[in-house]
């Protein structure tokens, strides 16, 4: 049964699909059957993989609000190992049609049971926000992985988001753990980020990964090509962050071998 994952952090801007889009293609590089969930109505992991939007007739939309089943909207992508649930435009009204569905924050859960057997990982992109869409990702889930971007503000918003989490574990989703903090938009020459970095490691002991993401120019161009970082330039300093973030990552797991090909 596959583990799930929510990538989330309701501050915009640190990195969250960037991560997402590629751990899950790292990941599936490592030989284990990922699929991604975009669950963020601007849709950016969906396109960061190359799929038009504008051509889908299912998505995340109809699955989440029971409408066809997972495996229907799912599309397979030309990367290892990696299938994408994806997004389009109609999620920006979803929360309006979850409020007055029973038991809402299981819509998601219930969904992606219908695939969890296929894959070894389900890593879900929410979006920047503590909506019902966040809601529903983080009760369906196992764990959550936290970007934070190394900056002033970098902790603004985290104390209501593990408040939001103690709450859902309390009241939806008793198993739900961190699974860790990603440090992004790294860059060692400024004294500031030391500092936040310190600051990080003092709120989460213990959950922040060793893996930095840099900032780098080839990491932002990436998606505007349709590709993970590790397929449109696996040299580049973003790609060996995230294949390190990766391997950290399944570490961690305590799985067997994956089947050789």
């Amino acid at each position: 049964m596959a583990k799930v994952i929510s990538i989330v952090n309701q501050k915009g801007g640190v990195g969250k699909t960037t991560s997402a889009v590629n751990l899950a293609a790292g990941v599936g590089l490592a030989g284990r059957r990922v699929l991604l969930a975009d669950l963020d109505p601007q849709g950016n992991s969906t396109s960061g993989l190359g799929v038009n939007k504008r051509g889908l007739d299912k998505s995340s939309y109809n699955v989440l609000l029971g409408e066809v089943p997972a495996s229907s909207a799912i599309v397979s992508t030309p990367y290892k190992n990696l299938d994408l649930l994806p997004s389009t435009m109609d999620l920006a009204g979803a929360e309006l049609e979850m409020i007055a569905r029973d038991n809402r924050e299981q819509l998601l859960k219930k969904a992606l049971a219908l695939v969890w057997e296929t894959y070894d990982f389900i890593f879900i992109d929410c979006p920047p926000s503590l909506g019902l869409i966040t809601l529903a990702a983080l009760t369906a889930s196992d764990s959550l992985l936290v970007p934070v971007q190394c900056e002033y503000y970098a902790l603004e918003g985290l104390s209501q988001l593990m408040a939001t989490i103690r709450q859902i574990k309390r009241l939806y989703n008793p198993m739900i753990e961190l699974e860790g903090v990603l440090l992004t938009m790294y860059d060692r020459r400024l004294n500031l980020t030391a500092q936040v970095v310190e600051e990080i490691k003092r709120f989460f002991p213990g959950k922040v990964y060793a893996s930095v993401i840099p900032r780098n120019v080839r990491l932002s161009e990436a998606p505007s090509y349709g590709k993970p970082i590790q397929y449109y330039d696996k040299g580049s300093k973003g790609a060996k962050a995230y294949d390190a973030l990766a391997a950290e990552f399944l570490d961690a797991q305590d799985l067997p071998d994956p089947a050789v090909d």
